[in-house]
């Protein structure tokens, strides 16, 4: 059995257990509250069976949706709760249905189930910081927030049932409730099993600080630090900065903060925020990293610890402070944090120095991931993320039939993608996750986050038999099978661009040289006086010479007007072929 460290809770907090369950309780008026946790969540699944956990919850809760009681069902990366507010027999009635359920779950409903979690995800709207956790962490743990839940298509009755019996027990769980006892005819029996630590966060990011392209108008910024006193001021101070800098100062953004939220039992992840409108983009990535190069630098005021210092002081004003802490208390047991009473945790907000925030700041700095709507950030010292793996793999070569640029290559050890900036690669010992299609269509996942898609209309000569080296070689827990899709939502090579002919040269025959029926009689006429002209010019030079007078000499000088002549001539004809017909 797990053993708790609840000294720092002494006189604030009462603690217990139920049917071995501990249980944290404090006194408050008004309607009970309470919420029953359990340390299992999104991070520990894998890609291919994730929603597995918030499929449990759905389960466990359906028995109980037409209860007059409020509650309330969430599953966060690292833990589930199950919350209610009510009348005693209510919160009573609902902990108890909850149990049970959880020993016996409604896998009837199973099916059913899945497409409303697929429905729910498909109204959910995603914050802009939603891919943060992908290029940090990988298509694994932690990362999985920023994914899909790919489970709901492919979990069995099996799986659902066996991820309950081993991750929904009672030494895996705490209660914490308001008022100053455990109410009467509670029951939390649950499967025996064993509390289960936060899973080892995966890193995919090999060189920090690093910075990615995100959305328009929004600017992220996120690190991972250790749990401290010293991070969680740091973290408020920055968010004022923020606030400061790019709202008040430079009139950039309307939201600008910054969140500190625990992660595991030793780290926590700092997250700041900044929106934009388009054509201010590019001052607001300019703002936003001038206020963490400022920070980094050291450049904190003891007034902006001192003013952070007293915010977080007044928690501690709260009425009935005990009920007030009892959700971070029981979380903390959880994941295995240390517990400080308020006595220690002022002590600690006290010793806190500029030189503890100067060091979470370089701390921050040094790891950060930094999600830009512009250019990039590589100017600021930002790295950028690796769009592309380090390797491809050798095998058949599939060419595109969109694009010269684009090739697949499968082979005997993986996938590989080729594009003009690089190969993307997963390799079928590590995939995470492959889903199947009916049509033959295939998607790998590496532990990276990089993903292969595998569409024999897109590619040349990717014919059942290489489709077949996949489903061989990749395990069989990685695959998830998809339905079958509308003819119309399978993919067909887009019509490669040809240069239309030019609409000039398309409908206009080229010019013709006028006739000599095409031409005027007054030109005629005109042309005919200049030919006169030019031979009476000619036989008088040739007339007037003789002995010391040659003709060239009179021929020289006859030749000015008759080129003027000409000239004009010519002149005249152009016009009139440009005004004409032709």
């Amino acid at each position: 059995m797990t053993t708790y460290h609840t000294t720092p809770l002494d006189g604030l907090v009462d603690h217990t257990t139920v049917q071995g369950v501990p249980v944290l309780h404090a006194p408050a008026p008004g309607a009970r509250t309470a919420g029953l946790l359990f340390r299992v969540g999104r991070a520990d699944e894998t890609l291919a069976t994730s929603g597995i956990t918030h499929l449990v919850e759905h389960l466990a809760l359906h028995r109980l949706g037409l209860s007059d009681a409020h509650h309330n069902g969430v599953t966060a990366n690292t833990y589930t709760l199950f919350h209610v507010t009510g009348e005693e027999h209510e919160v009573v009635s609902y902990l108890n249905g909850v149990c049970a359920a959880l020993r016996d779950l409604p896998l009837n409903r199973l099916e059913t189930e899945k497409e409303i979690l697929r429905t729910e995800a498909a109204g959910r709207s995603r914050g802009p910081n939603h891919h943060m956790a992908v290029w940090r962490y990988g298509a694994r743990d932690y990362g999985l927030a920023g994914l899909g839940e790919l489970g709901t298509w492919g979990l069995t009755a099996e799986q659902v049932r066996h991820w309950a019996e081993s991750r929904f027990t009672a030494e895996n769980a705490m209660l914490w409730l308001t008022g100053d006892r455990v109410p009467d005819g509670l029951d939390l029996t649950l499967p025996a099993g064993s509390r289960i630590p936060a899973p080892v966060a995966s890193d995919a990011l090999p060189l920090t600080p690093a910075h990615i392209r995100g959305e328009d108008g929004h600017v992220v910024f996120d690190a991972v630090l250790r749990r401290s006193t010293a991070a969680a001021l740091f973290t408020d101070v920055l968010g004022r900065a923020l606030f400061q800098d790019l709202r008040q100062e430079g009139g950039y953004s309307y939201t600008a903060e910054a969140d500190y939220t625990p992660r595991d039992a030793d780290f926590a992840t700092l997250t700041a925020y900044a929106d934009a409108l388009p054509q201010k983009q590019d001052a607001v990535v300019g703002a936003f990293v001038d206020t963490l190069a400022r920070m980094r630098a050291g450049r904190i005021e003891q007034a902006e610890l001192d003013s952070a210092r007293g915010r977080m002081l007044k928690r501690y004003d709260t009425p009935d402070l005990g009920a007030a802490l009892l959700p971070s208390y029981a979380l903390g047991l959880l994941l295995g944090h240390r517990i400080l009473s308020p006595e220690q945790h002022r002590k600690e907000l006290a010793a806190v120095t500029l030189t503890d925030l100067r060091e979470t700041a370089r701390e921050a700095w040094d790891n950060g991931l930094l999600q830009v709507p512009t250019r990039g950030a590589d100017w600021a010292g930002f790295a950028p993320a690796p769009q592309y793996s380090s390797h491809e793999v050798t095998g058949t070569r599939h060419a595109s039939l969109e694009s010269d640029d684009s090739a697949l290559v499968i082979g005997a050890e993986g996938v590989s993608r080729l594009l003009p900036g690089g190969p993307v690669t997963v390799r079928y010992d590590t995939c995470v996750a492959m889903t199947t299609r009916p049509d033959g269509a295939r998607e790998l996942t590496g532990p990276d986050g990089f993903h292969v898609a595998v569409e024999p209309t897109l590619y040349r000569d990717v014919t059942p038999d290489r489709i077949a080296v996949l489903d061989a070689a990749v395990p069989a827990a990685a695959v998830v099978p998809l339905p079958a899709r509308a003819p119309d939502r399978i993919p067909r090579p887009r019509e490669r661009e040809v240069p239309a002919p030019r609409i000039q040269e398309a409908a206009t025959p080229p010019a013709q040289p006028p006739t000599l029926r095409d031409l005027p009689v007054w030109f005629l006429l005109l042309v005919a006086a200049e030919a006169i002209f030019g031979l009476g010019v000619l036989y008088a030079a040739l007339d007037a010479s003789g002995p010391g007078h040659p003709a060239s000499l009179y021929l020289r000088r006859a030749i000015l007007p008759v080129a003027v002549m000409i000239a004009l001539t010519r002149q005249v004809y152009r016009r009139w072929v440009k005004g004409g017909r032709l």
